[in-house]
């Protein structure tokens, strides 16, 4: 099934072994053939309810066995799903379900009072009956199926929101075919029947669902991890022998740092996945030396586009580029006004593939700003992240555009500041962002994670350590000892929380 070039995700389930475990959750499992009956009684329950092909249902909880099987039943049923992220303030998801135009919200006891905002929609709930009806009683009686729908390539699959770390929020509508063309990626992920793959990041990130699907479309384990910390992930992977992990950067850095790292066995995991966030070529350098296995890093959009991907293992000597375009992937490198720069200039990254949301829902403004195409009309997506591309093909990053610092009318790419400061021995981490200076018009202000909890080196030495190695224009006015620093939750730095703790954002 994963050769036709597109099917359905749902579908895939019915043809694995009916006995094989689809999914581990603490001390609970459910087989493909239980899942597949749940999923079932989902969509039974969806129609039952009046909701028709095209409709919307909210889902806002932690990760568990009923969020997959829900999200999957509405699938099955044609229905769109928005997976809420559960991090965010009620105002914010309340604007959130009203935007993606829900008529059920499934929820669970960690995210009920972050729900009190959202109005005139009915509740059902995972896991108890204190905050709408109890998923339980909602369900359909067992052996209940729903009518067959057939779902076509460009009917809306979900409606994922972004996190909210450059603004309000919107939601990227992503159709059938490209979560197919992401399934299909089950096969060179390395998935199989005999694989147990750790979803570790919230099942309402884009970077969690990219895994999620492809490995239930080959018929892999999936261990659910509620909660992500690194004991409790070495003794899931111990437990399961989990072969397959997506994780992004900061969980990295964690379990690295973590005294049981070297004392637990992890031989089984050696098929590593990253995405979603910048992944210091240092810390890439240090997993391969410590951690043996083969360590992916993929760059990419929630909103599609195209996709680069760097197979750390095969291209030491590539670890501060984020890889080669896919097979298929085409991307361009452009100027503020839209021109075609040579590849190897850095200007702003657009890429296409057959891999693209439908927009973001509601705002066609934001979607044409979002957009850009070429002579021949073809459709690419603006990545708002600046780079070039080397003469082997590889892409490097310089920063998102909207974070470039223009510093003396020169511009000054904070990832190539903190590239500089990561080579420190004292610095775990770092964030370089643009405050107003009244000599320069922005200077560059690093904000800095130490080993030492600052002992080893002082801000002033530090400063002085980095300026030396960068060029004139690019010097670093002022460095700042935090104790960490502020991430999204999949790991994204929040710069504009660095910029307002500093004083006015640029």
């Amino acid at each position: 099934m994963i050769e036709q070039e597109f099917g359905s995700i749902t579908e895939a389930l019915r043809r694995h072994d009916r006995s094989a475990i689809a999914l581990i959750e603490g001390d609970r499992q459910i087989s493909y053939g239980a899942l597949d009956l749940l999923v079932d009684r989902v969509a039974a329950g969806l129609q039952r309810d009046g909701l028709a092909k095209g409709a919307t249902v909210a889902i806002c909880a932690a990760t568990s066995i009923e969020y997959l099987a829900t999200f999957l039943g509405a699938v099955r049923a044609g229905i769109v799903v928005a997976p809420l992220p559960t991090s965010f303030p009620p105002t914010s998801l309340a604007a959130m379900a009203a935007d993606s135009g829900a008529s059920l919200l499934f929820l669970d006891p960690t995210t009920e009072a972050r729900l009190t905002a959202v109005e005139g929609v009915a509740r059902i709930n995972f896991r108890s009956e204190t905050e709408g009806l109890a998923f339980e009683e909602w369900l359909p009686p067992e052996g209940s199926g729903p009518s067959p729908t057939e779902p076509a390539p460009g009917d809306p699959f979900n409606i994922i929101y972004s996190s909210g770390t450059t603004g309000t929020p919107k939601g990227i509508v992503q159709p059938n075919s490209m979560r197919w063309i992401h399934a299909r990626r089950g096969r060179f992920y390395r998935y199989a029947t005999d694989s147990v793959g750790i979803l570790s990041t919230p099942l309402y990130s884009n970077t969690t669902l990219v895994h999620a699907f492809p490995a239930l479309v080959m018929g892999s384990t999936l261990v659910l991890m509620g909660k992500f910390d690194v004991g409790g992930f070495f003794d899931l992977v111990e437990r399961h022998r989990v072969s397959h992990a997506i994780l992004v950067p900061v969980q990295y850095r964690r379990i690295l740092e973590h005294p049981d790292f070297g004392r637990r066995d992890l031989s089984s995991l050696d098929h590593r996945f990253s995405t979603s966030a910048p992944f210091p070529a240092e810390l890439k350098r240090q997993i391969l030396l410590r951690w043996p296995g083969l360590l992916i890093d993929t760059y990419g959009m929630t909103e599609g586009g195209g996709t680069c991907v760097l197979e750390a293992h095969d291209f030491p000597d590539k670890l501060h580029t984020v890889g080669r375009p896919v097979p298929g992937h085409v991307f361009h490198v452009i100027d503020e006004s839209g021109e075609v720069l040579p590849s190897s200039e850095v200007g702003e990254v657009v890429g296409h593939s057959a891999a693209m949301m439908l927009g973001y829902r509601g705002q066609p403004d934001l979607t044409a700003e979002a957009e850009w195409f070429d002579d021949s009309g073809r459709r690419f997506i603006r990545t708002g992240d600046l780079g070039g591309f080397d003469g082997d093909g590889f892409l490097t990053l310089h920063g998102r555009r909207k974070d470039m610092i223009i510093s003396g009318g020169f511009n000054v790419y904070p990832a190539d500041l903190e590239l500089a400061l990561g080579r420190h021995e004292d610095v775990a981490d770092c964030a370089v962002v643009g405050v107003p200076s009244p000599e320069w018009g922005e200077t560059p202000v690093a904000f800095v994670v130490s080993r030492s909890g600052g002992s080893q080196v002082s801000a002033d030495a530090l400063r002085r350590w980095v300026n030396e190695r960068l060029g004139s224009t690019q010097r670093i006015s002022e460095i700042r000892f935090i104790p960490e620093l502020p991430r999204s939750s999949i790991g994204k730095v929040l710069k504009r929380d660095l910029q307002q703790s500093y004083g006015d954002p640029t």
